[in-house]
């Protein structure tokens, strides 16, 4: 017997699912329309998310921190990123999952469901949870499909990192200028880096992040960190007081083929995290609006959700990157040297011609870039 039935179901409460909620109930278009969110666990991990983007944006209320200007460092030079007119931001998972569940909450629309979905019958529209069966007559899932990790045609890698929210005794941090990644400590022969995002002159965010096939141990992380502090920054006299881990998959792998006429898939179960640099925030807000303009516009949801011109190169870069791990220092220091933060941010965010791809192209121009596109981009 068919149990509680909604117009929506979202299966999972992270950034996707909440933001996709929060967009559904804005518009009047969905007014009165019953939407469930169900996850397993709505506990809040801690976690940072980053993006840049022009002037003002929807999410500045909720802030931690902006930056105009950022850094890269590698082994032997130092290049600065002018970021004008865009901004660098930063948004905890904590402010964010408490704005947009109060608001849900207030919505009168949502109803939230801790329940752990086991599978969906896009026959009869039923998700059997653990403790019921939930009809709709549309799923939004989030859900990762497992099988990206045993595919031998995509390529993946990962992005892994450990970073120490940290208090100094001395200000060694200019907090108007954050750390994009510096290389001056690495893991041998591997693509490995420290992130900073400086809080004021005695508080900073600091990561160890990992670009690579393999995942490490958290002593690895550890010691990492300690030799930054230490090698870098010239002090061993700060505190941590929080730590902040993570695993995000980096690939072209095409999540979005599970996409129905009754089910969307959502949020790094979809694909939306871009494979090519881990970023997902800015290109979750992008989705969910082109979601919403194609429910309005009579289409299936899940159109044109990935711009597969893009993805191809996403999928050459990855490879690239997981054939020779070791050489992501030099990759990442071309890219940052030879092109601009302004035409890198349009670039990684899929709004560049033709022509600005291939000058960005160039600029990486390999033997390595050559073997890989015949690998990858003729596929």
């Amino acid at each position: 017997m068919l149990g509680p039935r909604y117009f929506y179901v979202i299966i999972g409460g992270g950034l996707a699912g909440l933001q996709l909620a929060r967009q559904l109930t804005r518009d009047v278009f969905f007014k009165g329309k019953k939407i469930a969110v169900i996850d397993s666990d709505f506990s809040v991990p801690i976690k940072t998310w980053c993006f840049w983007e022009k002037g003002s944006g929807k999410w500045d209320q909720l802030l931690t921190k902006s930056w105009t200007k950022g850094v890269f460092f590698s082994s032997e030079e130092k290049i600065d990123l002018e970021l004008s007119p865009y901004s660098y931001k930063m948004i905890k998972a904590t402010d964010y999952h408490e704005a947009l569940k109060k608001e849900l909450e207030q919505s009168g629309d949502i109803v939230f469901i801790t329940d752990e979905i086991q599978e969906i019958d896009s026959v009869t529209m039923k998700a059997k949870g653990i403790n019921e069966s939930y009809g709709a007559t549309h799923f939004f899932d989030s859900r990762v499909d497992p099988s990206y990790l045993e595919s031998k045609k995509y390529t993946t890698i990962f992005q892994h990192f450990k970073g120490w929210e940290v208090t100094t005794k001395d200000p060694i941090f200019d907090p108007e200028i954050f750390t994009m990644m510096d290389y001056r400590i690495k893991y041998k022969n591997a693509t490995s880096f420290t992130y900073i995002l400086p809080l004021s002159k005695n508080k900073a965010l600091v990561e160890h992040t990992f670009f690579t096939p393999f995942l490490t141990e958290d002593k690895v992380y550890d010691s990492l960190l300690k030799q930054y502090f230490k090698k870098v920054l010239k002090t061993e006299n700060y505190n941590i007081e929080s730590t902040e881990t993570g695993v995000i998959p980096m690939t072209d792998f095409p999540f979005e083929q599970e996409n129905t006429a009754q089910i969307t898939k959502i949020g790094t179960g979809g694909g939306w995290v871009k494979p090519s640099t881990g970023y997902s925030f800015k290109n979750t807000e992008k989705r969910i609006s082109q979601i919403i303009e194609n429910i309005k516009s009579g289409k299936l949801p899940g159109e044109n959700l990935i711009n597969k011109k893009f993805r191809k190169y996403d999928a050459i870069f990855l490879d690239v990157l997981a054939q020779n791990n070791q050489k992501g220092e030099t990759i990442f220091t071309k890219f940052y040297g030879k092109n601009s933060p302004q035409n890198i941010f349009r670039y990684l965010d899929e709004e560049t011609s033709a022509s600005e791809d291939l000058k960005i192209m160039l600029s990486l121009y390999s033997f390595d870039f050559i073997k890989s596109f015949f690998r990858k981009g003729l596929s």
